[in-house]
Parts: structure tokens; sequence; C-alpha cells
């Protein structure tokens, strides 16, 4: 089993920045990908981003230049830097690790963007 950890949820203004984290711990497996998703208040849960072990990394296009994902295998841990946070960002972010023994999900992490 694997557990993830998230935190650095919060309030935030609007253009503001916020930074999350995300550890990881159990069975995990060298090769894996980790990323974030989110889900907005009365909407489906949608992809942000996630990076592969190698560093490679894969965008929402509406998070492109606004967001930097990144991690610290040594650490297993995954971060998710956001700038620029607009209204639209406000959503429950969720920390995702994924490899051949399945995909798992953290608890979530309460993300809001209000004046």
């Amino acid at each position: 089993q694997v557990q993830l950890v998230e935190s650095g949820g919060g309030l935030v203004q609007p253009g503001g920045s916020l930074r999350l984290s995300c550890a990881a711990s159990g069975s995990i497996f060298r090769f894996n990908t980790m990323g974030w998703y989110r889900q907005p208040p009365g909407k489906q849960r949608e992809l942000v981003a996630t990076i592969s072990r190698d560093g490679t990394p894969n965008y929402a296009d509406s998070v492109k230049g606004r967001f930097s994902i990144s991690r610290d295998n040594d650490k297993s841990t995954v971060y998710l830097q956001m700038n620029s946070l607009k209204h639209d960002d406000t959503a429950v972010y969720y920390c995702t690790l994924t490899q051949a023994s399945g995909r798992y999900w953290g608890q979530g992490t309460q993300v809001t963007v209000s004046s």
C-alpha cells in the first residue's frame, strides 16, 4: 500500500501564490508518476499536472505558465507551485502516485482563491 499526505492548501487572494506538497510512503516502486488533480465545487475531478520519475512534466492547458510541478525522489515528495491564482483555481487538490501496482490518492487539500 501507498500513503499520500498533502499539505500547503489554504485561502489566498487572486494573483497570489501557494505551494502544495505531497509526501508518499509505503510500497513505492522505483518507477512511478506523481501528480495533482483537482475537483472544483460542483464539478468533476480534473488533471492539473503530472511528473515522471525523470522529471518530465505534463500540465493541463488551464495552468500552463502559472503552475510548476517538481519532485524530490529521495524524499518521495511532489510539489506544486501555484502562481497568479484565479478564482477558477478554487478546488480540492488531490495528490496521486501511479505505479505498476495501481494509482493511489491522497485525501485532498482545499485551495480557496478569494478576495
